[in-house]
């Protein structure tokens, strides 16, 4: 009998570089993790600029967060971290220094050893879901925005999106005391536009996110209701796997436009790559 003979490698897709004793260590914290979309869009990105480096989730529980960030800043070939739910607010108090966007916000998804070995916190969820909707072609300057969602991520997105000229952001959240500190933050750099509401304005909203977890599991409830949405009314989650998920699906049953939750992690590739200096080897 003869041995069957190897199928030659599919060209053309870039093939993940083999981890071995000089690569780069990244890790993306959250709970639960399986969620994680990043790991898919990084590892190839290091395989296509010839990077030797590997990132990988990390599931830490909230209770354990500082523990595992701290071992994790004291491995010598980790380089940076990922932030997702719900830890991004917890994960800024764990930098050295944080960025102007991370002290508005106070919420942080990247975190990056420096040269002298602290570590810098920033935050690119917002940029990354106005890049988004700009490239869907959903402009928010001059728009009337009804954010859910006060947490890690709906904070930086409030700052980006009153950054990028709404007209007026309005956002909810039951967790009153973290509502109220996110909008006094936010007043002091766009006075005016920016308020507090018990259920989002949804009437006379021109686009409408959902910057929380619910959506994660099928059972969840809906944020909010899409129907009550005038037409035209573009309907944005940033939750990225199930990639439609009940709110989406609704909202497209009544011919609302809708933006998936992918759109923020890829506006903020370029990003990532600027802040964590990855360049073709």
């Amino acid at each position: 009998m003869t041995d069957t003979p190897q199928q030659p490698p599919v060209t053309g897709t870039p093939q993940q570089t083999l981890v071995s004793g000089t690569t780069r260590l990244y890790a993306v914290l959250g709970d639960p993790v399986g969620q994680v979309q990043s790991p898919g869009l990084l590892n190839p990105l290091f395989a296509r600029l010839g990077i030797d480096a590997v990132l990988v989730p990390v599931h830490a529980r909230a209770a354990d967060l500082e523990t595992v960030v701290r071992g994790l800043q004291r491995v010598g070939n980790l380089d940076g971290l990922f932030v997702t739910v719900p830890h991004k607010t917890a994960a800024a108090l764990l930098a050295d220094r944080r960025s102007p966007t991370v002290e508005i916000t106070g919420s942080a998804n990247a975190l990056r050893r420096e040269a002298d070995g602290s570590w810098l916190a920033e935050n690119f969820d917002g940029s990354g879901f106005v890049a988004g909707l700009v490239r869907a072609g959903h402009r928010p300057k001059g728009a009337r925005v009804a954010l859910v969602g006060a947490g890690g991520a709906g904070s930086a997105i409030a700052a980006a999106l009153l950054g990028a000229g709404v007209d007026r952001l309005t956002v909810t959240d039951p967790d009153t005391p973290r509502l109220t500190t996110l909008v006094d933050r936010l007043a002091a750099h766009w006075p005016g536009r920016v308020h507090t509401a018990a259920r989002p304005p949804l009437a006379d909203t021109d686009i409408a996110v959902n910057a929380t977890p619910l959506g994660l599991r099928p059972d969840d409830p809906l944020p909010f209701p899409p129907h009550a949405l005038p037409a035209g009314a573009v309907v944005a989650d940033i939750i990225m796997k199930p990639r439609d998920t009940r709110l989406l699906r609704e909202a497209a049953a009544h011919g609302l436009p809708v933006h998936h939750g992918s759109h923020m992690l890829t506006g903020q590739i370029d990003s990532y790559r600027a802040f964590f200096g990855l360049h073709t080897s």
